[in-house]
């Protein structure tokens, strides 16, 4: 237990003097130093911290064991077989591997508590696009590095093109990946489908970052709004809450208005697909935008108001 309380603080962004690991686990010099020595050996690369006495842990040449508490073990058992079946092509197969390996170390007691929730989950099959994991790397790399990032991409029309982007942020909505970047040619953020980004390498010139939007309104703007040829704005008579609870960000944005209303901005290719979404929702709406939108409506009522009268 004391040598997983030092690896916590060890792994913590701070140096450690061997007068403060001794006080916070409450022995002596000797102590911390011997166990410095006994973390050493089962693999952890713990460096002396330079210019003064103290340690941190440095990265290795190769993995150490790892020291899980039972949540944290729980966790990574859970996450593992949910990778199994996500969006990142290829990280299946690795994804069962590493479970099967956790699996065979975990006490019973953990053990039975992950089975439990194995035998009572079941994951419906994702039948949408994939995201290579080496373009996710080479995007991830250029945000943390800030450098500029050259790729071929497809638009959802299927035109390509070449862009080149101060890469941001990487936003994953539970179904899809996207790269929000500043598109360096057109001067304004954009927001790419990872799937269908090819990167050129390598990568351009280090860039100094900017103030980025509100990224989760922005991201929801893009893919559910900005996107389509169709942007609806639409009334709905309740309160902002609960119509979040109906329509998920990769939908439409809700903008409250007061207590008891709020707007829905959405979009679509298809001005039929926007009146069938929201003409299920079981609480009252008004169209307000666009012009074509609610004259779609209007026609369509008119086509079910004869229809239901002629029986």
């Amino acid at each position: 237990m004391r040598l997983f309380q030092l690896l916590s603080l060890l792994q913590t962004s701070r140096d450690w003097s061997g007068t403060d690991l001794a006080s916070r686990l409450e022995v002596d010099i000797r102590t911390v130093r011997r166990d410095i020595e006994r973390l050493r050996d089962l693999g952890y690369p713990v460096v002396a911290a330079q210019g003064r006495a103290g340690y941190r842990l440095g990265a290795g040449a190769k993995l150490p064991p790892l020291l899980l508490d039972d949540e944290e073990a729980i966790a990574v058992a859970i996450g593992l077989r949910t990778a199994a079946s996500g969006t990142i092509a290829g990280i299946e197969e690795s994804s069962l591997r590493a479970l099967a390996k956790l699996e065979q170390v975990l006490p019973s007691r953990l053990r039975h508590r992950v089975q439990l929730v194995h035998s009572v989950t079941e994951t419906l099959p994702s039948h949408g696009p994939t995201v290579d994991p080496d373009t996710l790397t080479a995007i991830a790399t250029a945000c943390r590095d800030h450098e500029i990032l050259r790729f071929d991409y497809s638009s959802h029309d299927g035109t390509a093109s070449v862009r080149k982007t101060e890469p941001h942020r990487v936003v994953h909505t539970g179904r899809r990946w996207y790269l929000v970047g500043w598109d360096v040619d057109r001067g304004d953020w954009r927001t790419y489908r990872v799937d269908r980004i090819q990167p050129r390498i390598p990568t351009g010139p280090r860039f100094t970052p900017r103030e980025v939007p509100e990224l989760a309104g922005y991201v929801s703007r893009g893919v559910s709004t900005s996107a389509y040829r169709y942007h609806a704005k639409i009334t709905l008579g309740v309160s902002a809450s609960v119509a979040a609870q109906r329509v998920p960000p990769t939908t439409g944005v809700i903008e409250a208005l007061d207590d008891d209303t709020c707007l829905l901005h959405t979009g679509s290719n298809s001005l039929d697909e926007i009146i069938v979404y929201v003409g299920l929702f079981d609480f009252p709406f008004t169209i307000e935008e666009p012009p074509e939108l609610i004259a779609r409506a209007r026609e369509l009522a008119d086509r079910f108001a004869q229809a239901s009268a002629s029986r």
